[in-house]
């Protein structure tokens, strides 16, 4: 064997020994969508999550960070609905990246092929941060997470067309799956029907919708103004009058207004993961809905 030949013989081998390069770059706006993208395609995608789900999704900064991330993606995904309209449009603006722009078919927003709800009839500043497209939340009805994933699929297909057959078994195989973990889900949750909670933020609109769970109270007073003294103390009383069976908040909030209710009703405050990463055992979609309903289970029986 020459030595060249041994040489490209070496160089072939350490070549094989690499990880296959992804084909695709996508930058997810919420952990939810990041983890959706890694279920239908797999190791055939880098996914780059922007946020955290002990972050406020409302109140992110553009940071170079993410502008550097962006600049390399071939698909964005983001919830949209003006969820990101404190920061996103900056990173659109700063990204250099063409086909990545809304309206192009490397954005893909995931609000936009539900039904949403929520939607006010007056927008008025007074009223708190309202979404004028309706309440942008949508990823804790898992029947929304099935649409979003059909979109998904097909917009994967399109931007990376060479890999367009793995994309559609991929989005089959997790309909597939998902189909009947929510059937799971929604025997396991059937006792939460009708159950009265209180919210810290309008985040669990769909999830309450979803189980059939009822509203009875906010620790906002207005969604995205923070809970004051006297909002607190009528809550209190409210509940004296008609008890919740739990207040629940996400990863991202300070429990102090939960607790401050908790200890003046003995209604139990429980945290609720929100998104993927939100918990220890939310560390998938799948993880993220089991440790849901098992948290409301624990806490109203």
């Amino acid at each position: 064997m020459t030595t060249i030949f041994k040489v490209l013989f070496a160089l072939g081998l350490a070549a094989a020994a690499l990880p296959a390069r992804a084909a695709l770059n996508v930058f997810a706006c919420e952990p939810e969508w990041g983890a959706l993208a890694k279920e239908i395609a797999g190791d055939r995608v880098s996914v780059y999550p922007a946020t955290t789900a002990l972050q406020d999704p409302h109140r992110i900064e553009a940071r170079p960070s993410l502008i550097a991330r962006i600049r390399s993606a071939d698909l964005v995904v983001c919830t949209g609905s003006q969820l990101e309209v404190g920061w996103l449009p900056l990173l659109f603006t700063q990204s250099g990246n063409a086909k990545i722009q809304p309206g192009s078919p490397g954005f893909l927003e995931a609000s936009q092929l539900v039904a949403r709800i929520e939607i006010p009839t007056v927008i008025d500043r007074s009223m708190g941060d309202i979404h004028p497209g309706g309440n942008p939340h949508i990823h804790l009805d898992p029947r929304n997470i099935a649409k979003v994933a059909e979109a998904l699929g097909a917009r994967l297909a399109q931007v990376d067309p060479a890999n367009a057959p793995a994309y559609k078994a991929g989005t089959a195989a997790f309909m597939e799956r998902w189909q009947l973990a929510i059937a799971r889900w929604e025997k396991a949750a059937a006792r939460l029907r009708g159950v009265p909670l209180v919210v810290y933020h309008k985040d669990m609109s769909y999830l309450i919708q979803w189980l059939g769970m009822r509203e009875a109270g906010s620790l906002e007073p207005k969604p995205g103004i923070p809970a004051t003294p006297a909002h607190l103390a009528d809550l209190v009383e409210r509940m004296k009058r008609d008890p919740a069976k739990v207040i629940v908040y996400s990863a991202y909030n300070s429990p102090k207004a939960a607790e401050f209710l908790a200890e003046r009703t003995a209604i139990p405050a429980t945290m609720l993961p929100y998104t993927v990463g939100g918990s220890d055992k939310a560390k998938d979609l799948y993880g993220l809905f089991d440790d849901t309903i098992n948290r409301l289970l624990a806490a109203v029986k």
